[in-house]
């Protein structure tokens, strides 16, 4: 038998030419290998129309890690003060940890609590700077979410779930509506941590990967130190940079002619393109030297104990008026006990307090003054709250049953509260909002259903909030 090895070397010639690149070819295919089929999906930052009319075009997210108490800060409860002391009877849900007694000792705010505004809102002495704001909040002090402890509730309130891997709200909502801006990503958090859920926080899962988050610094690390990995190439000249970029698009977009407009390669070949204008925007954005003193001063960046967070707020500030759609600020660290878990030590919160408060209410006062809190959605909280009985001398246990949010701008009523817990602050016994309804009215305010915002993935069709969730109408404006 005769073998045609010319003809094998055509063949083997051929193969490679629609390769594009041979090898190199083999392993750019490499990046799409496992996503889903292209006709599900929708897997650019191209800004897409909302499903109804929104209130709200982007999100600002200020993440409490540990879980503020809700009895200490926003929720008064003039029962709790009258009962200080008292012994009862409970049955929490951490019940048996700390031995299997059911009586606890009610514990009275550590702060004292005063009414604001022309809502006549009640807001403790720890959040005096906030507390100048309460007429333009949404308070809801009936929440409750999933998991107990910290992982788990972290988790739920980022995905809506307590043990899988699910896309987190602001991959959700890039998903759903793309972004403004072409040169920035879509969903930034900054500072997150590595514990508690670590990247799963901010993570596309099943999604495709242009929806993940993209980091701004970590925890622990100096915000004057928070960058963008890698946005910055000191060794080679811009303009050298630009050919090479220009170079492998070259070669990229030979090889999408040869493979018949494949999407996925499309779609990969466009998150290089992004990254490309991120080199060349993202580091004017992150620079805030340029802000007014007066702009400094109004988030505490001028004050040792606020600067922190000061920055991080500022830095939100800006990427929301460039028209990122969803943007995470973590007041978080790397510790056991995250920053707001005082099991032992309650008066430990008036440090963080400290250092929130100021902060916060100079993002709420500048969006305000710059335009941007009508359709700006501004949402503060932490994964639970705290029990209104003693853990120890001084302090308090977990407690997803009943504890305060507040949202602000968006579309939401400001000076407006809605819900309630019991009359000692343990339970939410008056128009119940589950994390699931809480994300359900985000999205809704978005415009968008959050029945309708799925995506086809392992047989089924998955949600942000899973089976369950509904809008909240009443807070809305």
């Amino acid at each position: 038998m005769t073998i045609d090895h010319r003809h094998r070397l055509e063949s083997r010639r051929a193969w490679l030419q629609k390769s594009a690149c041979g090898f190199g070819a083999l392993a750019f295919s490499g990046l799409l290998t496992g996503q889903t089929p292209a006709s599900q999906r929708q897997d650019t930052l191209q800004a897409r129309a909302p499903q109804f009319k929104a209130r709200a075009k982007r999100v600002i997210f200020i993440f409490m890690q540990g879980g503020p108490s809700q009895v200490d800060s926003l929720d008064y409860k003039p029962e709790l003060v009258k009962r200080d002391g008292q012994e009862i009877d409970f049955t929490g849900v951490r019940f048996g940890t700390f031995g299997n007694a059911s009586k606890r000792k009610l514990l009275k705010p550590l702060w004292a609590f005063q009414q604001y505004g022309e809502c006549g809102r009640h807001v403790s002495s720890l959040f005096p700077h906030m507390a100048q704001h309460v007429d333009k909040l949404c308070m809801i002090h009936s929440m409750e979410t999933e998991g107990v402890a910290h992982g788990p509730s972290t988790l739920f309130l980022h995905t809506g779930a307590t043990n899988l891997v699910r896309p987190s709200v602001g991959s959700w909502i890039t998903y759903g509506l793309g972004t403004e801006n072409q040169n920035l990503p879509g969903f930034v958090t900054i500072g997150p941590s590595s514990s508690k859920g670590g990247p799963r926080n901010y993570s596309n899962a099943f999604l495709p990967t242009v929806f993940q988050g993209t980091t701004i610094g970590r925890a622990g690390l100096s915000a004057k130190e928070a960058r963008i990995n890698n946005i910055v190439n000191r060794d080679f000249s811009r303009e050298l940079q630009e050919k090479q970029f220009q170079f492998l698009q070259t070669l990229n977009r030979e090889q999408l002619k040869r493979t018949a407009d494949d999407d996925r390669l499309e779609a990969t070949l466009k998150s290089y393109e992004l990254a490309w204008r991120m080199q060349n925007h993202a580091p004017g954005i992150m620079d805030v030297s340029a802000e007014a003193p007066s702009t400094l001063n109004m988030y505490g960046i001028d004050q040792k104990e606020t600067e922190e967070f000061g920055r991080q707020c500022l830095l939100a500030r800006r990427l929301a008026e460039a028209d990122v759609r969803y943007i995470q600020i973590n007041y978080a660290d790397e510790s056991t006990n995250p920053r707001w878990d005082q099991h032992s030590n309650m008066p430990a919160h008036a440090e963080h307090a400290r250092a929130v408060d100021k902060p916060v209410a100079g993002l709420l006062a500048d969006l305000e003054q710059r335009g941007l809190l009508e359709d700006t959605l501004v949402w503060w909280g932490g994964e639970f709250g705290r029990t209104p009985f003693a853990q120890g001398r001084d302090g308090r246990d977990h407690n997803p049953r009943g504890f305060t949010v507040w949202l602000a701008g968006g579309g939401v009523k400001p000076g407006f509260a809605y819900g309630s817990t019991d009359e000692i602050g343990h339970h939410a016994v008056e128009n119940k909002v589950h994390m699931h309804d809480l994300h359900a009215t985000i999205l809704h305010l978005l415009g968008m259903d959050h029945k309708k915002l799925t995506y086809q993935y392992a047989g089924r069709n998955f949600r942000l909030t899973d089976v369950a969730g509904n809008v909240v109408h009443d807070i809305i404006a």
